[in-house]
């Protein structure tokens, strides 16, 4: 089975990146538009409830394991929820911010829902449509549609928004979010790996996720691998505001070019995790991260040119795209049969969850230490991440 065809790594980059670039966008633009429309910044606050869906969509996993088994019926799942995502959308096109502020935060916050929901089955489609070699390439289309959905969402977008104004520019988002859906519409797979006849699934698999052998070593992988860099992804826009970069520039670096080499790299990081295999691979990119944070702490004891600031931003979302395609790949190899969308959302949860206590951490750190202080305290989250990888991991045949 050439699982590497073109039309099947483009099926799954297409739903990746549907989910990604309204997401993208909402929470870009709307805390612009609201500030610029003066909302309190209480108001404002409240669009990180937007997030929700995806940090508990664990919670309705089950409900879509249990309703799949054939490639069509995750078709199924596949097409409903993301025709939801569109018209929802499409609603929030007519609707005028400063009038129907909590309407839209409804609906958003539905859409997110429904593309929760996509999310999970595309997830569960990925790790049954790709075998345990192959696996890594269907992970980096999943991590390179979002960054790709990044950088046209949070980037590109934003610069039409000037053009096309609101309705005009979420129509077309709409449209986009459908028309990604077309690869699906033709997409086939004798080898797809059936789940009719398994056990059935209920809520309380969600615990026995937790009672597996040997779950806790992957767990704590989970929440020490990104732990280097996420505390720097937080902070570098800060840094760069105190470095005297205005807001264009910075959202080149970050929205354009940040997204790009994201995107790019984690392209290459399923080849690489193809080539090499899990255990080699984990230490490759746990040095690179470590490399990463070291370049950050040196030159924040110094004031650094842009040269230097766009090679550190290129490591930074360089590191984070390889590592995304790692964990993934990872998290899907400790799926079980006919879980397997349940069990990848709660891997993914965690890594959201620990990530978000390591940004909000960061910040206070800053505020302590520096951002001197902080990036030596990536460094040494690093530091941790690889000593763990090279002594709770062994070299096994399959790996």
């Amino acid at each position: 089975m050439k699982t590497s065809h073109p039309n099947k790594l483009l099926t799954f980059f297409s739903l990746y990146i549907a989910q990604s670039v309204p997401m993208s966008l909402f929470s870009t633009l709307l805390p612009v538009l609201m500030r610029q429309d003066n909302f309190s910044l209480s108001a404002i606050g409240l669009l990180q409830l937007i997030k929700l869906p995806w940090i508990v969509k664990f919670l309705w996993a089950p409900v879509v394991d249990k309703r799949t088994s054939e490639l069509n019926t995750y078709k199924r799942w596949i097409f409903s929820s993301e025709t939801v995502y569109a018209v929802l959308i499409l609603l929030v096109a007519f609707l005028d911010l400063k009038t129907s502020f909590y309407t839209i935060l409804m609906l958003v916050i539905l859409s997110f829902i429904a593309s929760a929901t996509q999310d999970i089955a595309t997830d569960a489609l990925t790790a049954l449509s790709f075998n345990r070699k192959e696996r890594s390439l269907g992970n980096s289309m999943q991590s390179m549609g979002s960054f790709a959905g990044s950088l046209v969402g949070g980037g590109l977008l934003l610069l039409l928004y000037k053009h096309t104004g609101w309705t005009t520019l979420l129509v077309c988002v709409s449209l986009f979010v459908m028309l990604a859906l077309v690869p699906l519409l033709f997409y086939k797979d004798k080898d797809f790996t059936s789940k009719q006849g398994r056990t059935p699934i209920g809520m309380k698999d969600i615990l026995f996720f937790f009672q597996q052998k040997r779950i806790s070593r992957q767990l704590i992988f989970l929440i020490l691998f990104y732990s280097g860099i996420i505390g720097t992804l937080a902070m570098v826009k800060p840094y760069l505001v105190d470095l005297g970069y205005k807001t264009s520039e910075i959202g080149f670096m970050f929205g354009v070019f940040g997204s790009l080499s994201g995107c790019l790299c984690s392209c290459a990081g399923g080849y690489v995790i193809r080539s090499l295999g899990r255990y080699y691979s984990r230490i490759l990119f746990a040095c690179i991260i470590l490399a990463t944070t070291l370049l950050f702490y040196f030159l924040s004891l110094s004031t650094p040119g842009s040269v230097l600031l766009y090679v550190a931003i290129f490591c930074l979302w360089g590191s984070y795209g390889l590592s995304s395609v790692l964990v993934y790949t990872i998290a899907m190899d400790y799926v079980r049969e006919g879980r397997e969308g349940t069990d990848f959302t709660l891997q993914t949860v965690i890594t959201h969850l620990s990530s978000m206590i390591i940004a909000v951490s960061s910040g206070k750190l800053a505020d302590c230490l520096g951002y001197s202080g902080l990036f030596l305290a990536e460094v040494g989250l690093a530091v941790l991440s690889l000593v763990y990888i090279l002594t709770c991991f062994k070299k096994t045949v399959s790996s």
